[in-house]
């Protein structure tokens, strides 16, 4: 782990692979513990360096106010262009899972010259919030039984580790993997005030955040190759999502993963690292 200034803010990374070869930065949905260790080491296997990194008010990042953020999606889109130039392996493939997507999408077209490829993990084309009209919201029945899941006490390892578990189930996830992702991501919040811990588990922080203008209208002018991946059993954003951003970006391959919710489980790895690593050589 280590810590890299970029836009004014600080940001925590961690990296894989040789550091002279080609870049992959992946941003975090919570922390860049969204990103899989097996996925990571399989890219780095493949010939690059990959770093995961904290987007703000997450893990080793900067953090300010996480219940109301003086930042937007188009800043964070700034802090994943300048984190490149920081890292000196531009343009760089930059993937990003759940709103850690969104931040994708929006710096690929805010930046076009820091990125040569994409990858948009769980996510959709539209701000937190509710959807246009023809894309799927949030499986209601899901979301029912996640907001009756009553809270944890953020400050006991152990009951948020249980939390994460459960809220995997009910997502389709699974629970043993993020049992052990929620408690490495409690090891390594910063303080231990409980909306710090809450915004490094859930990403609360992103709810407040102003995601304006919209980007969706402007997918059509992405021009570099891009992966859009999918869990068919994600009830969080239905897999409609991805297949809208797969239409709406020219040239764009869209992996649905049969077996997946809204992780990307092991199982998986070698397939999209497969994928990721064959953007840009004219394989598919």
């Amino acid at each position: 782990m280590s810590i890299v200034n970029a836009n004014g803010v600080t940001l925590g990374v961690e990296s894989f692979g040789d550091d002279d070869a080609p870049l992959v930065l992946l941003a975090g949905g919570t922390t860049m513990l969204s990103w899989p260790d097996a996925l990571c080491e399989r890219l780095a296997a493949g010939g690059r360096r990959v770093v995961r990194y904290d987007l703000r008010d997450s893990g080793e990042s900067t953090t300010a106010d996480p219940q109301a953020p003086a930042y937007t999606l188009r800043d964070l889109a700034s802090d994943a262009a300048a984190l490149v130039r920081a890292l000196g392996g531009g343009p760089a493939h930059l993937a990003g899972t759940g709103v850690g997507g969104m931040v994708a999408q929006v710096a690929a077209l805010d930046h076009p010259e820091a990125f040569s490829a994409l990858t948009l993990a769980g996510t959709r084309a539209v701000a937190p919030g509710p959807p246009d009209d023809d894309l799927p919201d949030h499986d209601a029945a899901t979301m029912s039984r996640l907001f009756a899941h009553p809270m944890p006490d953020w400050t006991d390892r152990e009951a948020v580790a249980e939390f994460a578990a459960a809220g995997a189930a009910i997502l389709g996830d699974d629970p043993d993997a993020a049992r052990a992702t929620a408690a490495r991501v409690w090891d390594r919040t910063p303080g231990t005030e409980p909306p710090v811990h809450l915004a490094n588990q859930l990403g609360m922080v992103f709810s407040a955040l102003d995601c304006a203008p919209r980007w969706r209208e402007r997918l059509p002018g992405i021009a570099i190759p891009t992966l859009v991946v999918h869990g068919r059993r994600d009830p969080f954003f239905p897999v409609g999502n991805a297949e809208a951003i797969a239409r709406e970006i020219p040239g764009a391959r869209l992996l649905v993963l049969e077996d997946a919710a809204t992780a990307i489980p092991d199982t998986s790895a070698g397939e999209v690292a497969e994928a990721m690593l064959a953007l840009g050589t004219g394989r598919s």
